[in-house]
């Protein structure tokens, strides 16, 4: 199943997207909003799949909302009264467009579109749960759930694990582009963190197991962002 929203200034608009959702069996409404302030506290909370979104809206368009709500990553439809819109609707990953007034054909074709890259980017999810790295002249599976913390040395990275610490030839930009970035924080120029590891967070560093680990100046904002995106 999966979960949506609808946000719009229109109430009758959004009775036509509840109409046109209770038809499709694998969608489920989770709420319809006319202010965006209420909707963005609901998506931090629920983190709803799918979201029909209005580009104009009096307080605020739905492109600068998309933007805000991106950390959560939900598939977003646009929806608007004008077509000259379209190109920023695409400019923030929206996987579709409707014109209003919207036709219930051309409403499921979008939506069979956003099921597709959901379920794309949730099987991804799912089978990004290891990598190998290359230590001691081997190439070596690591499960991403086994990692403490990720230390760059030089030219070399620590991977920290429970029971071992490997040292393998890589970068720091290098390693993170394997792993899943939602999971994973870079929060200092020296060291990666996942943040499932986590147990203790200060405004300067971090507890990982027994290792505490600064927090560069240059990070820290995007990283508490986030933290608070999550909590």
């Amino acid at each position: 199943m999966i979960t949506c929203i609808a946000i719009d200034d229109e109430p009758l608009a959004l009775e036509i997207i509840k109409r046109y959702v209770q038809k499709i069996y694998f969608l489920e409404l989770k709420g319809t909003f006319t202010d965006p302030d209420e909707a963005s506290h609901f998506i931090k909370q629920e983190k709803p799949d799918l979201i029909f979104l209005d580009i104009q809206m009096p307080d605020i368009s739905g492109i600068q909302l998309a933007s805000q709500i991106q950390q959560y990553s939900p598939a977003i439809i646009f929806t608007t009264a004008y077509s000259e819109y379209a190109v920023d609707g695409f400019n923030v990953d929206a996987v579709d467009y409707l014109l209003k007034p919207i036709e219930y054909e051309r409403f499921l074709k979008a939506v069979y579109k956003a099921k597709e890259f959901i379920e794309f980017v949730q099987s991804r999810e799912i089978q990004n749960t290891s990598i190998f790295v290359k230590s001691d002249y081997q190439q070596i599976k690591v499960k991403l759930s086994d990692i403490l913390l990720i230390e760059a040395l030089d030219d070399f990275i620590k991977i920290y694990l429970p029971e071992k610490t490997l040292i393998t030839l890589m970068t720091l930009k290098a390693i993170q582009q394997k792993l899943p970035e939602k999971e994973f924080v870079r929060i200092h120029r020296s060291f990666i963190v996942p943040l499932s590891k986590l147990e203790v967070i200060s405004k300067a560093k971090v507890k990982v197991g027994d290792k505490e680990v600064p927090i560069g100046a240059s990070y820290s904002d995007s990283f508490f962002s986030l933290m608070n995106g999550k909590f």
